[in-house]
């Protein structure tokens, strides 16, 4: 069973969902026959690398809200955050582009640790008050996952998998995501949202049975058209 999750590394809903959704898979039955790949989605492809206010200034503008409740706001995305473990520092976090980070998320996928990136990723953004488009601090991320360092900077330095995102990002146009976090499962079942794990197990479960379902009829299928001839049913 595979299960494809469109996010950004900037997206705090999707952090939370991220852990939720493990959470879920780790109460799932047959977890061992799912695979889990994160797809690439940039909230803002048009965001600068240096930006010269913070996450407040930036809700204010974007939502016409006032500062004090975009600190509100934030405050109890924390206090949601914290609810699931994690820790976010919204006062020294980093408002940059996201597009190298995802770069460097798919060329993790080709050496196998896209998990480790994936969650170091997150972690940087929300809790380590990283910049996650400063080539340097992506290097040393995927030093930490025990990625080869050197490799990783001379990857940044090109245009390396820049087309494996866009791919990501045309193909979740084509599906009709237009927000993140979003989960597709087998292509058929879909989630939006932070859910909660409960949320996450049942879907799990559902496409789990539908897809039994789907074998047991094709096997049926198959004992009926047997040497060469189709049997009609009932006769």
């Amino acid at each position: 069973m595979k299960v494809e999750i469109w996010s950004d590394f900037a997206c705090p809903f999707c952090y939370i969902g991220k852990r939720r959704f493990e959470k879920a898979l780790e109460q799932f039955a047959h977890r061992d026959a799912v695979q889990v790949i994160y797809r690439s989605f940039e909230l803002d492809p048009d965001a600068p690398k240096q930006v010269p206010h913070d996450v407040y200034d930036m809700l204010s503008g974007r939502y016409g809200m006032s500062r004090q409740e975009a600190i509100a706001m934030n405050q109890n995305m924390s206090r949601q955050a914290a609810s699931e473990g994690l820790d976010f520092q919204f006062d020294t976090l980093v408002l940059t582009n996201t597009f190298d980070a995802h770069r460097l998320k798919h060329w993790a996928d080709q050496n196998g640790k896209s998990a480790e990136v994936s969650e170091l990723l997150f972690r940087g953004y929300f809790t380590d008050s990283s910049n996650l488009s400063d080539h340097s601090t992506l290097a040393d991320i995927a030093a930490e996952a025990g990625l080869d360092r050197e490799k990783a900077l001379t990857m940044l330095a090109g245009e390396q998998f820049a087309d494996q995102v866009r791919g990501d990002e045309e193909e979740g146009s084509r599906l009709g995501i237009r927000g993140v976090p979003y989960y597709v499962i087998d292509r058929k079942h879909t989630l939006s949202g932070a859910q909660s794990d409960a949320m996450f197990l049942n879907a799990l479960q559902q496409a789990w049975a539908d897809q039994q379902t789907e074998q047991a009829v094709e096997s049926s299928s198959d004992d009926a058209c047997a040497d060469g001839t189709c049997a009609v049913p009932g006769k």
